[in-house]
């Protein structure tokens, strides 16, 4: 199975550039399937259905949404075989700067709002730093020399990513994405690794914990000094 996991900012414009790119893969007799990771809500699978894509959502509510992707990846793989699709396509909810969904062996795509800032690549972590492609959307809305220097931003995080400019409205520069997705390399799931660690994400504050006072904190804890301890057993 070749396995595509996309990234990125909410709003980035993530399904409405992979719609076109599914629509291109369609064209070429590729079958693929989808899995939407979101947390509380999504609608996006309508909106992939109505391209013919099969689609399977999944809601990660309490759970970190990249750990909730990781977890599940042997299922989504299983669930595309069943479907006979050649291409399994993971869009992740992209709610914490931190995330590292990448496997070693999928095809990393990162997709990046220009119109966020030109200091935006440097504040993303792992989900830009350690992709393949680099999709930037919107560039249309900024001036040439805000796209430079946004583009420069990328290379500056990550040096061998390849850039993709792209246009969710109108669909151009995802024919190039979609080229890229069938060049990705088939994944072996027994031995797949993470390319990045995922966030820490072990505290009393991710079971529930309420209480504001440090004295009721366990797990592993980063103070305001930067400063990482782990209080417990």
């Amino acid at each position: 199975m070749r396995m595509i996991i996309v990234a990125g900012t909410p709003g980035s414009g993530k399904t409405a550039v992979l719609i076109h790119a599914l629509k291109s893969l369609k064209k070429g007799d590729i079958k693929p399937s989808v899995v939407k990771i979101d947390c509380l809500y999504t609608d996006d699978d309508v909106k992939f259905a109505k391209v013919g894509v099969p689609t399977k959502v999944g809601l990660s509510m309490d759970m970190c949404p990249d750990h909730f992707a990781i977890y599940n990846i042997e299922d989504m793989i299983s669930w595309a075989n069943e479907n006979k699709s050649e291409v399994l396509v993971v869009e992740t909810a992209g709610l914490c700067h931190r995330c590292a969904p990448y496997t070693q062996n999928c095809l990393g795509v990162c997709v990046i709002d220009a119109t966020s800032g030109p200091n935006t690549p440097l504040k993303v972590g792992p989900f830009l730093s350690t992709s393949d492609i680099a999709v930037i959307t919107k560039g249309d809305m900024i001036s040439q020399a805000e796209r430079e220097i946004f583009r420069e931003r990328v290379l500056e995080v990550n040096p061998k990513a390849k850039i993709i400019e792209a246009n969710g409205l109108s669909g151009q520069g995802c024919m190039e994405l979609a080229e890229e997705m069938l060049k990705a390399k088939e994944v072996p799931l027994e031995e797949e690794e993470l390319r990045h660690s995922a966030p820490l994400a072990v505290c009393t504050l991710c079971v529930g914990e309420t209480k504001v006072n440090k004295k009721h904190h366990r797990g592993i804890l980063r103070r305001i000094d930067g400063f990482q301890t782990y209080e417990g057993e």
